[in-house]
C-alpha cells in the first residue's frame, strides 16, 4: 500500500487539534496515533477538547489526556460539561464554542468524530468541525458500539505493537467507571486495531483507521 507518512520530519502536523464528544473518544478512536505523534515530533502542539462529562467522568478525561499527551511540550486540555447525549439539544451553545476554538486554534491536523457515526453527540461533533475547518486536513476516527455503524476506512495509521499496548492499558486504567460496560475491554481495542492493519497490511499488523473526505497532496 502507498503510505503517505505524517510522521516525516519535514511536512508533518506541527498543531494539532482533538475533539471528542464524550470522556475516552479520543483515546478509543486515535490515541494510539496520538501517541505516536508526540513521540515523533517532539515540537508538536495539541488541543483536545472534550464537550461532554459529568465531574467524575471529567475528571477521568483529564487523567487520560494528561497521560497520552506526557513528551508533548505545549498541550491544552478543555473539558466542558454538556450533558452527555443531549449535544443536538444544546446545538446553538456547542456552536458557540467551535466558533471560540476557531480563534484559538489554527490546527494542521483535526480528529474527529466518523460523519456516519449512528450516536447523535458524536455526528454533531463531527457535522461542526466540518463547518468550523474547511481548509484543514480533516481525520474521522471510529468507535465500536451497540450500533454497528463501523464502515470501510480509507486512511491508516499503523501502530507498533508496544503503542498499542500503552494505548490499551491507558485507557483502561483512567476510566474506572466504564470497566462495568462489556464492551469496554482489551481484547475489543486489540481487535479492531488488528482487522484495521490486516486492512491496511501495517508492518506489525496493528492500525486505527481514519475516514478522509478531503485531501490535497
Amino acid at each position: 500500500m502507498r503510505r503517505l507518512s505524517l510522521f516525516a520530519d519535514e511536512g508533518g502536523p506541527r498543531r494539532i487539534l482533538a475533539l471528542g464528544a464524550h470522556p475516552d473518544d479520543i483515546e478509543i478512536g486515535c490515541g494510539g496515533t496520538i501517541l505516536r505523534l508526540v513521540a515523533e515530533h517532539p515540537g508538536l502542539e495539541v488541543s483536545w477538547v472534550v464537550f461532554a462529562g459529568t465531574a467524575p467522568r471529567a475528571a477521568e478525561a483529564r487523567a487520560s489526556a494528561s497521560a497520552f499527551l506526557a513528551g508533548a511540550p505545549k498541550a491544552r486540555v478543555i473539558v466542558r460539561d454538556y450533558r452527555d447525549g443531549f449535544l443536538p439539544y444544546s446545538g446553538s451553545a456547542l456552536k458557540d464554542e467551535f466558533e471560540a476554538l476557531k480563534g484559538e486554534v489554527v490546527p494542521d491536523l483535526v480528529l474527529t468524530h466518523y460523519r456516519e457515526d449512528r450516536h447523535q453527540d458524536h455526528r454533531l461533533v463531527s457535522e461542526l468541525t466540518w463547518n468550523t475547518w474547511r481548509d484543514h486536513l480533516i481525520l474521522e476516527y471510529e468507535i465500536p458500539k451497540y450500533d454497528g455503524d463501523f464502515g470501510s476506512p480509507n486512511f491508516f495509521v499503523s501502530l507498533p505493537a508496544t503503542t498499542l499496548d500503552r494505548k490499551v492499558a491507558t485507557i483502561l486504567e483512567h476510566f474506572p467507571s466504564q470497566a462495568r460496560k462489556p464492551w469496554f475491554t482489551a481484547d475489543l481495542f486489540r481487535a479492531v486495531a488488528r482487522i484495521r492493519g490486516m486492512e491496511s497490511v501495517a508492518p506489525e499488523g496493528l492500525a486505527e483507521g481514519f475516514y478522509c473526505r478531503k485531501a490535497l497532496v
